[in-house]
């Protein structure tokens, strides 16, 4: 029977052949015992799996068939393979970098959140955008009706990036923007706005997403087809590297690859996979692995399956450490290095209940700290009926700080690690992400399986498959399928002024108005030429920022010269 096998997780020496064989005999007079036991008194299931649907044995041992070599597998934090952290010292050097994704309305009423978080004990910001911005469109689009300032703050110009960041010193703080199509846009406004403070590019840290793959599959804020999407990648990775050292250039996204249905195998998996193309591209477009690698980073999803969390972030790192050594043979120990940014999961927000969302969203963020995260977001309670309050956002915030301060997990280093089952799991989730990729690698690529719809189908089936289990019962979810309750509708509920697109397009007017046309329509003209040859287009694009073109006229320049990307149907 499967469970009465067991895994060698730790380092072979641990014990010898002779403690090995008692191990083994005890496991068996133990498992005689229990199967008596459990004939008269039934286990809850006849079969126990992971989210993942990764068999569970009934408990895990030292001794069984798979072996692992310690200080090739686990090594010790901040040594390849990083598979238990990526620094030395962890949380006892640095505590996580704590943010809360906020944006919404306005740019003003936006830098006012920001400005309550920091004052919070917030160490780092987290942008969010609303839909027009993200899909390189004006608020007064036609298409942007009913849409600005919903989901985030409103970006139609450099004025509106002035107007975030009014009073917060940028030579101060991370700042995380969550933001694809239109990153390099983005980008060069936050750059020209510290310029305005007075700070020099080369001091600014912080992230821009920048990851165009996982929209194809995933989120759907995708504006170009892949191909220029990936020249632009790559025309930021060569740009920073010259001009701003310690910005991360890309946050490789399996949050949203998660949030969309995946397992924590496919996350993994279809994350590395659009990594491992990116890092060709950028190869390819003639850039040296290790001048641009040690500034990529992951954004990963913190999930309700506790342990398997923890282990599918051990499993990321490892493999993304054995994949640029031995795939790209980068040098650099950095360029090893997987850091991740982490947010809970918003799909395992329930609106019913919503208070029960204050212990998931605990869980996720203990699962984050424990598998050795850098950055944290966790939800606030109330995100199942609308943008988060501010009450909730404290919480929220309060959670991450609970667990720094008060529970003493951040210690001690990967304090799991040598856990038989965590590192059963670690195992089992590599070998089953690494089998994606080598499907990957035989289909052709990220690019070329986003393209047939693979990726897309296979988070579809699996997403399909969670909620045929809870709907059936099999996957209980507190308060919406068991446990259910009557409650009153929720009050006090964040609600966004539905005339913040008046105030958008009164201050775009104005803004043409008085800008210099001629200088706009000259910076927007050499945008084109040269999206139409090979030179960088970063250049073009703090020329036409700093002239104050606006977001949806530089997007609108590159559609005319890129196209539009048009989804792929896998039905």
């Amino acid at each position: 029977m499967d469970f009465l096998r067991s895994r060698q997780v730790v380092k072979d020496a641990m014990y010898d052949a002779e403690e090995t064989r008692k191990i083994e005999q005890a496991f068996g007079e133990w498992t005689e015992k229990t199967a008596e036991l459990i004939a008269k008194r039934p286990e809850r299931k006849e079969s126990f799996k992971s989210l993942a649907d990764i068999p569970l044995e009934r408990v895990y041992t030292p001794a069984g068939e798979s072996k692992s070599d310690y200080l090739e597998d686990l090594g010790f934090p901040g040594n390849y393979p990083y598979t238990r952290g990526v620094q030395p010292t962890m949380y006892r050097g640095r505590l996580w970098t704590m943010r809360q994704y906020a944006g919404f309305a306005s740019a003003e009423e936006s830098n006012r959140r920001y400005k309550y978080l920091l004052q919070q004990g917030q160490t780092g910001l987290s942008v969010a955008f609303d839909l027009p911005t993200q899909i390189g469109y004006d608020s007064d689009h036609p298409l942007a009706e009913g849409e600005v300032g919903k989901v985030g703050v409103a970006i139609d110009s450099l004025m509106d990036i002035e107007a975030l960041f009014d009073a917060i010193p940028l030579d101060k703080v991370s700042t995380s923007m969550t933001i694809n199509a239109p990153a390099a846009v983005v980008l060069a406004m936050y750059v020209e706005t510290a310029s305005k403070q007075g700070i020099a590019p080369e001091k600014l840290k912080g992230t821009i997403q920048n990851d165009i793959l996982k929209e194809y599959t995933a989120r759907g804020t995708y504006i170009f087809p892949p191909t220029p999407s990936m020249r632009i990648i790559t025309d930021i990775f060569a740009f920073c590297s010259q001009h701003i050292p310690s910005w991360n250039t890309i946050s490789i996204s399996g949050y949203h690859i998660r949030e969309a249905g995946s397992t924590a195998v496919q996350e993994v998996a279809f994350t590395l996979a659009n990594g491992i193309a990116y890092v060709e591209a950028a190869i390819e477009a003639g850039l040296e692995v290790d001048a641009f690698a040690p500034r990529l980073s992951f954004f990963f999803n913190a999930h309700i399956d506790f342990f398997e969390e923890i282990a599918k972030f051990r499993a990321a790192r490892r493999l993304w450490a054995r994949i640029m050594k031995n795939r790209f043979g980068a040098k650099s120990p950095k360029s090893l290095m997987l850091r991740f940014h982490t947010q809970t999961a918003g799909c395992t927000l329930t609106a019913q209940q919503p208070r029960n969302n204050v212990m998931r969203v605990t869980l996720q963020a203990l699962s984050a700290v424990l598998g050795g995260t850098q950055s944290l977001h966790t939800n606030s309670m109330d995100e199942a009926f609308s943008l988060p309050s501010e009450g909730a956002v404290q919480t929220a915030l309060r959670t991450q700080q609970v667990i720094a301060y008060e529970s003493g997990v951040p210690d001690t280093v990967d304090p799991l690690g040598g856990s038989f089952y965590v590192e059963h799991l670690t195992d089992e989730i590599e070998k089953r992400a690494q089998a994606y990729l080598d499907r990957i690698d035989k289909d052709g690529g990220a690019v070329a399986t986003i393209e047939q719809g693979f990726i897309q189908k296979e988070i579809q089936e699996s997403a399909y498959a969670y909620q045929r289990s809870v709907e059936k019962g099999d996957q209980i979810v507190v308060g919406l399928n068991k446990f259910e309750q009557e409650e009153a509708p929720p009050t006090n509920l964040m609600r966004v002024d539905p005339g913040v697109r008046k105030s958008q397009t009164d201050r775009l007017k104005e803004l043409k108005q008085r800008r210099d046309g001629v200088a706009v329509t000259t910076a927007l003209k050499r945008l084109k030429t040269c999206a139409q040859g090979t030179d960088n287009l970063m250049p073009y694009i703090m020329e036409a920022v700093k002239s104050y073109a606006t977001l949806g006229e530089l997007c609108d320049t590159l559609r005319e010269v890129f196209g539009e990307y048009k989804a792929v149907s896998t039905l």
